[in-house]
């Protein structure tokens, strides 16, 4: 055996081709999409492309085929691909015309979402910082000159794709296209230019002729042809504002996204699958997750304020790529369910029967043939049900689940059964790194600012993402003021009015103090400073964390200072407003500016070796150097004792780190309910943990041996209990119901290394905690071990012959079994 390079293998699709090659017709009606005459139902996965890197592609989505999608979804990132104006960047992992051939390569569709507004809880919603400054832009309404270059870009990507024969028509894989996104949430606001604007968009999306149909995400006035779309937790009871258009979800959202001082969201895979059951039931055509892998915000790309650097997001492929169990495998089970019934949920009549109680079968059925695919929900949230369909058979089906029957009279699947396996990684110190990391520091340069100098000069308090363009998280505001024989000395305290997200403030060069709100919102700071006769320096740092992303004129909300006001609260109530002085700016840190983070130019820079008083500083430079793991597991590093800053490997970003911002200690439980419906506060855990204290560092990054790690440290911390770690799956578990088939997987290339439990019956508990029920199969664990232990994968029969007992089909028999997996 032998592997080709990614590119090799393009080629060769190139020259072969495959069944896109010969140019697809995509059309739709209300009951399918349509794609060269075959009627379809589309099960897709969102991945974003700059959320993972060019060398996990492949593995990603090959994972996504094997969970059973037809297609990948993903946004155009227009602030990633045009940073400046005419300017374009389409190389690494921006090349998203490389990503959709992998996709095709794959024999997968792709949805396009241009936009090319994204939100994606990204920087500034996916805009270019300098669309902002233009001048008399004014951004998603009837604007000439945002329209301008929104059309500009859109057609950019259009003909980039068209060039590449990308899209369904040329034999490509795209098969449906994007304009807008979630424009209809927010557009009252926008008056009638909104409805102006929004009809723009649709002849000007139309006038492309990309030979796919387009869409619109929760957009009821979309205009024709344009498809509107739904997103949220549950779309079953959505109906296009066409009668002859398809029932889309395109955001079937699998969790949510987190901010620093949130908990972890976390959404069961009964929810999930509960969601898309009851969707196809009501006659829908098209299901995406959002996210499938969501990934992470490497650089500064999370959005906000105060979204954090990982977008795991609960997604089906963790933010590691790894199968995040048992969500990807029930979800899997559940796509070869509906597709048992795909010809007659595309064919057939929908007809519905109420049971009362909440309990609803939906039959599809086709007379002339006498095909039948039946959906049986029940969607109340606490009581199960038992229904008798007479000939067809009786059926137990729990609250809030629903059960799918392949004919009408044969159960194949259930949202409320996982019969997938549970899947718990561990952290591991890998063996190259098992010392300690050695450690050297240098300060932030920061004579200047605190000396009152700066690049340019304003008599006003600047707004600070205009200021910044987005080229840096930090802008200094730098003033000074005379005391005179009126403003007494004493009980003097600076107070500053800003509009977030975070300040840190400097008098006469000594540092007074540091604020931001836990939601990333304007606050105002006070504090008692020391004034001396005559010059007094004040310097203020702000600091943004991920500009707004989403809302009606989100991208007109302030950051930074923003005209304050500042004022100087002396003695006998004498104040002295500050806001209309001199101030003196400087975009960035110095330390930026020297490019610090990269190896190649830290080396210029004299490092200390680490001592007790370079732990914990503010505004402090952290180098070491680190072994690369051996083996392919995910590479993580352990942020735990740093405050709050930014993170390099071999000069590439990973992103923000704020492990000192900590989560409620409210609201968790050690129990989960998937009954009822779903909101981001359901079942979150991680509760009184740092929001996030891993960072997934790619192995594209690394070198083949040795590599740099750089902390640029804010507030305070101590890396000497950072360290490098690899995940691999330590524990897996499995609860499968009568007449399923457990499958258990150890995976890269780890092998079951010793069957902790395993109880036929009816076992109690959870995985970590199992215990026998009232009755089980004493030889369980023996069985289970003949077939399992000792290799990367096994199967197992849940059934009472594997165990050899008559009749546990009407004792409701399970089978649970936890194992560990090793390294072989």
């Amino acid at each position: 055996m032998f592997n080709l390079h990614w590119s090799v293998l393009l080629l060769i699709a190139a020259l072969a081709c495959s069944s896109f090659c010969t140019g697809e017709n995509v059309t739709y009606d209300s009951n399918a999409i349509i794609i060269n005459g075959e009627r379809r139902i589309i099960l897709s996965g969102s991945i974003h492309y700059p959320r993972s890197t060019e060398n996990m592609w492949p593995d990603l989505i090959q994972k996504a085929k094997d969970g059973g999608l037809d297609a990948i979804e993903t946004y155009i990132f227009w602030d990633r691909h045009e940073p400046q104006q005419r300017k374009y960047d389409f190389s690494g992992n921006l090349d998203f015309i490389k990503f959709f051939r992998l996709i095709q390569n794959a024999g997968l569709y792709v949805v396009m979402r241009i936009g090319p507004y994204v939100c994606a809880e990204w920087n500034y919603g996916g805009f270019p910082l300098w669309l902002h400054n233009m001048p008399g832009v004014q951004l998603r309404t009837d604007n000439q000159v945002y329209k301008n270059e929104m059309q500009t870009f859109t057609t950019k990507i259009v003909n980039m794709c068209k060039q590449a024969n990308l899209f369904a028509s040329q034999g490509g894989p795209i098969i449906l296209a994007q304009i807008e996104n979630e424009y209809g949430n927010v557009m009252t606001p926008y008056g009638n230019a909104g409805k102006t604007y929004i009809n723009w968009c649709a002849q000007m999306a139309e006038s492309l002729n990309v030979g796919v149909p387009w869409i619109m995400c929760q957009q009821k006035d979309a205009p024709q042809p344009i498809i509107d779309t739904c997103n949220g937790y549950y779309c079953d009871n959505f109906t296009p504002n066409n009668p002859n258009s398809p029932k889309m979800f395109t955001e079937n959202w699998v969790g949510w996204f987190k901010k620093w001082g949130d908990k972890d969201p976390h959404r069961t895979a009964e929810d999930v699958a509960f969601s898309v059951a009851r969707f196809f039931q009501s006659g829908g055509v098209f299901n995406n997750y959002y996210m499938y892998h969501g990934g992470t915000n490497f650089g500064r790309t999370s959005g906000g304020p105060f979204i954090t650097t990982s977008y795991d997001y609960d997604a089906p492929l963790d933010e590691y790529g790894s199968l995040n169990q048992p969500k990807w495998g029930h979800l899997k089970q559940l796509h070869a369910s509906i597709k048992l019934g795909e010809k007659i949920l595309t064919n057939g009549t929908r007809s519905n029967q109420d049971y009362g109680g909440s309990v609803t079968l939906t039959k599809f059925s086709n007379p002339s043939t006498g095909e039948r695919f039946c959906f049986l929900s029940n969607t109340n949230g606490s009581n199960d049900a038992t229904i008798d369909l007479q000939t067809d058979g009786k059926y137990f089906v729990p609250a809030w689940s629903v059960t799918i029957l392949d004919g009408c009279n044969k159960e194949v699947y259930n949202t409320a059964k996982v019969n997938s396996q549970t899947s718990k990684f561990v952290k591991e110190q890998n063996e190259k790194n098992n010392a300690k990391l050695l450690w050297t520091w240098t300060p932030e340069p920061m004579k200047d600012t605190l000396q009152g100098k700066g690049k340019f000069k304003a008599n006003r308090l600047l707004e600070q993402k205009g200021t910044t363009v987005d080229a840096s998280d930090y802008l200094w505001y730098m003033t000074h003021i005379e005391t005179n024989a009126t403003f007494s000395l004493r009980n003097v305290s600076l107070q500053v009015s800003t509009k977030g997200h975070v300040l840190h403030a400097f008098v006469n060069k000594r540092y007074i103090g540091s604020q931001w709100k836990s939601d990333g919102q304007s606050f105002v700071f006070e504090k008692p400073i020391l004034l001396k006769p005559r010059k007094n320096i004040i310097t203020l740092l702000s600091a943004t964390v991920g500009l707004n992303n989403y809302g009606a004129f989100y991208d007109t909300v302030p950051t930074g200072i923003d005209g304050g006001p500042i004022y100087l609260i002396g003695g006998g109530n004498v104040t002295v407003d500050l806001s209309s002085n001199l101030w003196s700016y400087k975009v960035g840190l110095n330390g930026e500016m020297k490019k610090l983070y990269d190896p190649t130019f830290s080396q210029k820079k004299k490092w200390r070796a680490l001592n007790k008083k370079s732990i914990g500083r503010r505004m402090t430079w952290y180098k070491t150097n680190f072994k690369t793991p051996s083996g392919t597991n995910p590479v993580a590093l352990d942020m735990q004792g740093m405050g709050k800053g930014q993170a390099w490997v071999n000069g590439v970003s990973i992103g923000r780190f704020w492990p000192s911002f900590i989560s409620g200690n409210d609201s968790c439980s050690a129990n989960c309910d998937y009954r009822g419906g779903y909101n981001p506060k359901k079942c979150a855990d991680n509760c009184g943990n740092p929001s996030q204290r891993w960072y997934h560092v790619p192995r594209s990054f690394h070198s083949n041996d040795t590599n740099t790690l750089i902390l640029f440290e804010e507030i305070g911390g101590n890396p000497q209990q950072v360290s490098i770690q690899t995940i691999a799956l330590g524990t897996i578990c499995g609860n499968a119901y009568e007449g399923s088939t457990l499958e258990l997987s150890c995976q890269e290339g780890r092998i079951i290394s010793e069957i902790q439990f395993a109880s036929y019956g009816n076992p109690d508990g959870k995985c970590g905690s199992f215990k026998k029920g009232s009755w089980d199969v004493t030889n369980s664990t023996v069985l289970v071990e003949k077939t399992c232990d000792g290799v990367e994968n096994c199967t197992i029969d849940v059934s009472a012959r594997f165990f050899g007992v008559e009749n546990a089909t009407n004792l409701s028999a399970r089978l649970a079994v936890q194992a560990l997996c090793s390294n072989n």
